[in-house]
């Protein structure tokens, strides 16, 4: 980590490195979305090194281990709901906010704005509760559910696919969000 990386490391809040192979400042996870977000940096005692304390998104190396100083090589500890994942969901969605390629739909519904976003959170917000009905129904009915609960899979799906791309729009990181749940989990 040069000079130019701790800034942009303190100030964005994601760690950065300087690449002697790619020759050029480096954000952890701009390609796979398992980034580094800063807990804390402190100088060892004859300021001389520094230790970067981090909440990773995912593994931190490039082999997918939990370490590069890992061993045994062992996987990286993944959430048994998958939520990792959603990671790299947020590296596209972020991807298509910054460079609005033609012919994504992403960058489309940004395009849109606020209000085209809007719209389709509401409209699969409403699906989502249109499939958990048609799931109850059938579970009451004692139908099989393997199709309802497909079905409202998909709608849960969409909504936060499209819940993500308005955090997008609005400059809003999940990160944020998950402080609020995280602030809110007494409960």
């Amino acid at each position: 980590m040069d000079a130019e990386a701790l800034a942009t490391t303190l100030s964005s809040g994601e760690v950065h490195f300087h690449s002697r192979s790619r020759k050029r400042l480096w954000r952890k996870g701009e390609t796979s979305g398992n980034v580094l977000r800063l807990v804390d940096v402190e100088q060892d005692c004859d300021r001389d090194a520094l230790l970067v304390r981090v909440d990773p998104t995912g593994p931190t190396c490039h082999r997918g281990t939990r370490s590069c100083f890992d061993p045994d090589g062992a996987p990286a500890a993944r959430s048994s709901e998958g939520f990792a994942w959603l990671e790299s969901l947020w590296a596209v969605i972020s991807s298509r906010a910054a460079e609005r390629p033609e012919g994504s739909y992403t960058a489309r519904l940004l395009n849109g704005g606020v209000d085209a976003i809007g719209r389709k959170v509401t409209e699969e917000a409403t699906e989502v509760l249109i499939a958990a009905m048609n799931d109850a129904a059938a579970e009451t009915g004692g139908a099989d559910r393997s199709a309802t609960r497909t079905a409202l899979a998909g709608e849960v799906a969409d909504l936060v696919y499209h819940a993500l791309v308005l955090l997008a729009d609005r400059g809003v990181s999940p990160f944020a969000v998950v402080e609020v749940l995280r602030a809110r989990s007494h409960d």
